[in-house]
């Protein structure tokens, strides 16, 4: 089973120069391609010159996550996509656990590895963890990550079981169901794409994973921190609008009303830190996505399954009853 390891590249020469060479070292069965989001800098040049056996992909315009790998992966053959963040550190025998398990189970459409913190390698890291969930009112969190609490990498997650949600900065996916489920929506730019796009397979009744085995290591924040505002505003209007596409019929008018009080305590929050600019970011978010809930009304499945894994209010969960571990969800 072959695996294409795809690389989504904008303006990111110094994060190429730093993490390709290992990614090449450690991925000798899988084939190495770079797809470019328009960049502007020398970054395809430099590749092009040190790499010559990574092939490149250029896209027509710098769509974001979503509308780049859309345009790039119809390009590559192999069975098995890895969209592989530019700011990853692979590890020596990272593939064969994620190939392994894609050749014995036939259900096992999406997978994500152990990621740990780059800055910190004892620690968890925020986008993905050990393996991503959402609560009752679509707010995701993994297990070694509620909110901004990191847990630190004690071997407590060293399984292999079934997740909601597998994180963008390393997802693994079989080609043909990638195409089954239209890739990513668009409309989401970035961030939160990936949750819809398993949520969505979810409702497909494919499985998502999560292999401890094989372990990489995420700088994150690379191409946008958590102190910038739009990184607000994409979060909460995306969230939103997966909420509108995947919540089980007769759920989705009383979670948007919860979701409207949540996140104004959410923006009160900000303003109380003087962060003002994330209050407005907020406030654009929810604007933006009225604006645009029929839009995503009409992209819902005919199926939405009944069951999900949103079971408990992670915000109540943390901030009132002060649990800060996974394994105190439990």
């Amino acid at each position: 089973m072959n695996i294409a390891v795809v690389i989504l590249n904008w303006n990111g020469k110094q994060l190429l120069e730093q993490f390709l060479p290992k990614v090449l070292a450690f991925s000798n069965d899988a084939t190495i391609y770079v797809a470019d989001n328009a960049s502007a800098d020398d970054s395809i040049a430099y590749v092009k010159d040190n790499f010559p056996t990574v092939k490149i992909i250029q896209n027509a315009e710098n769509g974001g996550y979503a509308k780049g790998y859309n345009d790039a992966l119809p390009f590559v053959e192999e069975e098995i996509f890895c969209l592989l963040n530019s700011d990853i550190e692979v590890t020596e025998n990272w593939l064969a656990p994620i190939q392994s398990e894609f050749e014995a189970t036939l259900e096992t459409a999406i997978i994500q590895p152990k990621i740990l913190d780059f800055k910190q390698k004892t620690h968890f890291e925020y986008a993905g963890a050990a393996g991503g969930f959402i609560d009752k009112y679509g707010y995701p969190f993994c297990r070694g990550r509620i909110f901004h609490t990191l847990e630190e990498d004690t071997a407590q997650y060293n399984d292999a079981i079934e997740i909601f949600w597998a994180s963008g900065a390393c997802l693994f996916i079989r080609k043909h169901v990638f195409s089954v489920l239209n890739g990513f929506d668009e409309d989401f730019f970035a961030h939160q794409e990936e949750i819809d796009l398993c949520w969505r397979a979810f409702n497909k009744g494919y499985k998502a994973k999560y292999i401890a085995e094989s372990v990489v290591y995420h700088v994150g924040g690379a191409t946008l921190d958590s102190a910038n505002p739009r990184k607000t505003y994409l979060n909460f209007r995306n969230s939103l609008c997966m909420l509108a596409k995947n919540l089980p019929k007769g759920k989705l008018v009383p979670i948007i009303f919860s979701r409207l009080v949540l996140d104004g305590i959410a923006g009160i929050q900000f303003l109380i830190k003087f962060k003002f600019k994330h209050f407005f970011a907020i406030i654009k978010a929810h604007f933006h996505f009225y604006g645009r809930l029929l839009k995503m009304v009409k992209k819902r499945e005919k199926v939405q399954q009944k069951k999900y894994f949103g079971q408990k209010s992670i915000v109540y969960s943390y901030f009132i009853k002060g649990k800060k571990r996974y394994s105190d969800l439990l």
